[in-house]
């Protein structure tokens, strides 16, 4: 059983949303804006947070940005249907995953079960340990290093990036990435590619000009194994 604060200023989706997680066994408390959800979270930190975008006091985006400052907390956002520059906005600010309003309550369950076993996982593999260059990472520990130095990285970049460099020289198209990293038959595109921008940050010396998770023009994305 998870601890699941549910984030939203209507009691009627915090009502359905509770619910749902509840008859799927984990324990969940409510906020019903920016300010206190911080407050609740400060004070009883949970396992995953469900985060809508619009809220009184402190919106959804910058409770977003704020627990992502403070830890990895997991975060699932529900974002208004056709609203693309919320999803991306939460995503680029290190959001996990979102669902849609309006929404099936069961696949809300389905996406915060993913995250959930995705934070939980501590997979071993025949290469635990992947090593590129200035590159280590470490499947054991998801932890991933840079010249020596900790990345800062989200469950989805962590997976995306053990996924590439595992599989270093092959190229991958976005709906590829989207299944084998993400396990989802459909879905906003865009996710991927908000993914690897952020990943560029923190991997390549100059993220506007990529030399290892490069562009495959008409294709997709490859990391690109070093000579070094």
């Amino acid at each position: 059983m998870a601890s699941v604060l549910v984030v939203d200023d209507d009691p009627t989706v915090r009502e359905v949303v509770v619910s749902y997680l509840r008859a799927a066994g984990h324990d969940c408390a409510e906020s019903a804006d920016g300010r206190r959800a911080l407050d609740e979270l400060r004070a009883h930190p949970p396992d995953l947070v469900v985060l809508d975008v619009m809220l009184p006091e402190i919106d959804g985006l910058e409770v977003c940005r704020r627990v992502r400052q403070a830890g990895d907390v997991p975060i699932v956002m529900l974002t208004a249907l056709g609203g693309e520059s919320d999803r991306v906005a939460g995503l680029e600010l290190g959001a996990d995953d979102y669902v849609t309003k309006p929404f099936s309550p069961r696949e809300l369950v389905l996406r915060v079960d993913s995250v959930l076993r995705r934070a939980g996982e501590r997979p071993v593999f025949d290469d635990e340990r992947l090593v590129d260059a200035d590159l280590v990472v470490d499947s054991a520990e998801r932890v991933v290093t840079r010249a020596g130095q900790r990345l800062a990285l989200t469950l989805r970049e962590f997976d995306l990036l053990r996924f590439l460099v595992r599989n270093r020289g092959v190229a991958y198209t976005r709906a590829q990435l989207l299944s084998d990293v993400w396990g989802w038959s459909f879905g906003d595109q865009s996710t991927v590619t908000v993914h690897v921008r952020r990943l560029r940050e923190k991997v390549e010396a100059d993220p506007r000009r990529p030399v290892r998770l490069v562009t495959v023009w008409g294709h997709g994305y490859r990391w690109e194994p070093s000579h070094e």
